[in-house]
């Protein structure tokens, strides 16, 4: 028998999904909430196109960043924002933004330790590819170059064998 689930329930799920640190898997996820792992990841799909709304409200479901996604000064703004707040109020926040409190601690630890040299995906992402391009591009050169120097030895084998001729 199928279950039916209430479009709220989809909403805070995706939410739940969406808001997880990269190190939770999705299928733990879907474990958690009792549902299964291709239904959640159609619920994201969905709510990605704006196509999960809510029946109460009517509105769609906002399209609100996941807690990875947020720049620095986004971050350095909600931890200020939470530092004269007592607990029950930062979760209140943090409900308001799609967060958990563990986020703000851990990005709180973040500027207490410093710049690390460690990359964001998505600059990791364009580095990679931008590695790709140039290896591509020095590939296509060495054929070049080879082919080249192919044609120059032929060259000179030809004139040696058959001759130099001015008129050509």
């Amino acid at each position: 028998m199928r279950r039916q689930f209430t479009q709220e329930f989809k909403v805070q799920a995706v939410e739940k999904a969406l808001s997880q640190c990269d190190d939770v898997r999705l299928e733990d996820i879907a474990d958690d909430l009792g549902v299964g792992y291709s239904t959640l990841q159609r619920w994201i799909a969905l709510a990605k196109k704006h196509q999960l709304e809510t029946h109460q409200t009517g509105s769609q479901m906002t399209a609100e960043k996941r807690p990875q996604d947020w720049s620095l000064e986004e971050r350095l703004s909600a931890i200020i924002d939470c530092g004269h707040l007592d607990e029950t109020a930062i979760n209140e926040y943090c409900r308001n933004k799609g967060l958990y409190p563990h986020h703000i601690k851990q990005w709180k630890q973040d500027f207490a330790q410093g710049p690390t040299t460690k990359l964001a995906k998505s600059d990791s992402k364009q580095l990679k590819q931008e590695i790709k391009q140039l290896q591509k591009e020095l590939n296509r050169k060495d054929k070049a170059l080879a082919e080249t120097a192919a044609l120059l030895v032929l060259k000179k084998k030809a004139d040696a064998l058959w001759g130099f001729n001015e008129d050509d």
